[in-house]
């Protein structure tokens, strides 16, 4: 299940208690923020315009893969503004009430950051386009004969909204995001300055090569990184005695299933199926989720970004079926007909082309 997997991005409760526990960990100026270079140095810029001319900053869309750094990014907006900051989510904001209650509570520039905002429901989303546009809201009060419309000014605001799916916002609602940027994930140097500066504040002796080796598995995701230390760490208060290295750290790794790709029992299975059980591919994903016991959306949404992004797998036009390294990390001999399982896409497309 994906809240049993200690490498998947999404928050789960231990990321929330951690978070409430280590409260300092989180970074809240650009000059402790790691990563995100291009991100960092264009939000630098627009925050010190609009200080320029004492005004809110244009609306902020960031986008992009779980756990690496959005609402982080929001706070750190705020704070460098040197305005209010006030968070909700999308399926938070059930009732076109409850987000006018959350917007004429902002003070003047204050920033609203909202979390998964491409569940917003699509009355609330009208009523957040004057809001965005002309910083007016527009709410129908009452029923029937007795229903009348009733117009709100609200205080300048800068509204950031955070998607892991840019593509199921409406086209109307990111038009109206005036700053749209792209969290990508981290290089490796990038999450080992992380898990370093995280030991430090933890209070936790990591060499540099430990730090590294937990880098190195995290999955290019800062929120992995985190929760793979504080395992890494709670191994090393029973077992290590003194700092803890790559040799102390693979251990724990290791026994968390987390191997040197940073793929764990779950990914290993799903790659181990395919390759003994269907000759390397392709298969069907049903046939997949049934051999399995997983669900089809577990498989889709859970297993595969990664293995896809690292190239282990291969989704063709009919079905999924182990690349070349895919075959290699399980320490498999390459099939002979390997080559005509990645010429088959092209052979598609070839033929749609000729029609």
């Amino acid at each position: 299940m994906k809240e049993d997997r200690v490498v998947t991005p999404e928050a789960n409760a231990s990321d929330l208690s951690a978070d409430l526990a280590d409260g300092a960990i989180r970074p809240m100026r650009f000059d402790d923020f790691i990563g995100q270079q291009a991100v960092c140095e264009n939000l630098k810029i627009f925050i010190k315009a609009a200080r320029g001319r004492s005004e809110a900053m244009d609306h902020v869309l960031f986008h992009g893969p779980p756990g690496l750094g959005k609402t982080t990014l929001a706070q750190i907006v705020a704070q460098e503004l040197g305005v209010g900051f006030r968070a909700t989510s999308g399926p938070v904001i059930a009732k076109a009430g409850d987000l006018a209650a959350v917007l004429t509570n902002l003070q003047p520039n204050d920033v609203l950051f909202i979390d998964e905002i491409h569940r917003l429901s699509p009355v609330v989303e009208e009523i957040l386009y004057p809001a965005m546009e002309d910083r007016q809201l527009d709410l129908i009060i009452g029923e029937g004969p007795a229903a009348r419309s009733v117009r709100i000014d609200l205080a300048p605001f800068t509204l950031i909204g955070a998607t892991t799916r840019s593509g199921l916002l409406t086209t109307p609602l990111r038009e109206r995001f005036g700053i749209p940027l792209r969290v990508v994930f981290y290089e490796h140097s990038e999450l080992e300055l992380i898990v370093s500066r995280t030991a430090r504040l933890l209070d936790f002796d990591l060499t540099k090569d430990g730090a590294g080796e937990i880098a190195r598995r995290a999955r290019g995701t800062p929120r992995v990184a985190g929760r793979l230390l504080r395992r890494v760490r709670d191994f090393a208060a029973v077992a290590v005695a003194g700092p803890v290295d790559s040799v102390a750290a693979d251990s724990a790794l290791n026994r968390l299933d987390v191997d040197k790709r940073g793929l764990d029992a779950m990914d290993r299975r799903y790659l181990e199926c395919i390759a003994e059980n269907y000759g390397g591919g392709p298969v069907g994903v049903e046939t997949l989720a049934a051999a399995l016991s997983e669900q089809r959306d577990t498989i889709e949404e859970v297993i595969e970004p990664y293995l896809l992004q690292q190239g282990f797998l291969m989704r063709t036009p009919r079905g999924r079926a182990l690349a070349v390294a895919g075959f290699s990390h399980l320490g498999l001999q390459v099939p002979s007909n390997m080559s005509q399982i990645e010429l088959i896409a092209e052979f598609r497309d070839s033929e749609s082309n000729d029609v």
